[in-house]
């Protein structure tokens, strides 16, 4: 796998011929996997490597000048990549997409954006926008190149359009399960595992503080039953989203995971938790006490339904 990256002070051409993808891909949904596949196939075709073409930050954030922080994504640009890779993509490009570049022309983006790949051909989304103010489109974009631009049709579920949009809609009010079937994988967060005050442990169910990027679409608080992704190996989890009113108020958004059969120390690790399914939301409980019946009832629940799931997946 290899990235590159795209900016306009970069003048020589790419020597290798590519079929590539063009979007920002947030999710990587299945959507996105329709683009994917297709680009595969072209590469085939044409004896050339696959590619995907994206942009860094969010197109949005340059345009209407705000911060990453201040935008809902599904994935990191790290996620993005990877989940690429395993899909088969060989090549990563990443426009460096600042305001001079937002600012020009379609013609001119062809020119020195597109015009810096050694492109046998391209693939685009039906809604695939560029130049300023959104001009071009995919279809103008063929009247543009000499090489081939397949257009790809919306993908639907329930004739509805699967886009990043409303998968951020149903991520955010829990449905976490159907999130994870448009995506055509599961929803994670990834981060850096930091110290915590311990109220966990005290109450018997230690947990890992997973600090994640800001850029994160939020979902629904409350608490979750998940796997964990450390070092390659899964373990079963009970996550908690939110601000722990109970013992140990966070006015920043918490993720917690108490992590079943699992002790060792982790401090400073990238972990990811893929979160599977809405099991409760957070409340604040009259005593200590009464959080802990509750977090053993939730653990004896989540135990089950993961047990389940894990069979369901043999």
């Amino acid at each position: 796998m290899r990235i590159a990256y795209i900016d306009l002070e970069r003048t020589n051409k790419a020597k290798n011929q590519i079929a590539a993808c063009i979007g920002y891909f947030d999710g990587m949904h299945r959507g996105h996997q329709t683009l994917i596949r297709r680009t595969k196939a072209l590469a085939e075709k044409y004896g050339c490597g696959s590619a995907l073409i994206t942009f860094d930050p969010d197109p949005w954030v340059t345009i209407r000048g705000i911060r990453n922080s201040d935008t809902e994504h599904i994935t990191t640009m790290r996620q993005k990549i990877n989940l690429a890779v395993e899909l088969g993509i060989e090549n990563i490009y990443i426009l460096k997409f600042t305001w001079e570049m937002s600012q020009l022309s379609p013609e001119e983006f062809v020119k020195r954006v597109l015009g810096q790949l050694n492109l046998r051909a391209l693939v685009c989304g039906f809604d695939f926008r560029y130049g300023k103010n959104g001009e071009g489109t995919a279809e103008s974009l063929q009247g543009k190149v000499l090489y081939p631009v397949e257009i790809v049709d919306a993908v639907k579920e329930n004739g509805e359009k699967i886009s990043s949009t409303k998968i951020c809609e149903l991520i955010k009010a829990g449905n976490i399960d159907e999130a994870s079937f448009l995506l055509g994988h599961s929803f994670d967060l990834e981060g850096k595992v930091v110290e915590g005050r311990h109220k966990g442990t005290e109450m018997g169910f230690p947990t890992v503080n997973v600090r994640i990027s800001e850029e994160y679409v939020i979902p629904r608080h409350g608490v979750y039953a998940a796997w964990a992704n450390i070092d390659r190996k899964y373990y079963g989890a009970m996550v908690n989203i939110g601000h722990n009113p109970t013992v140990n108020y966070t006015e920043k958004i918490s993720v917690e995971a108490h992590i079943f059969n699992f002790n060792e120390m982790i401090y400073g690790k990238t972990i990811s938790v893929s979160l599977l399914k809405f099991m409760r939301p957070e409340i604040k409980f009259r005593s200590k006490e009464n959080l802990i019946m509750q977090m053993e009832q939730d653990s004896k629940v989540i135990t089950e339904y993961l047990r389940t799931e894990a069979i369901g997946t043999l």
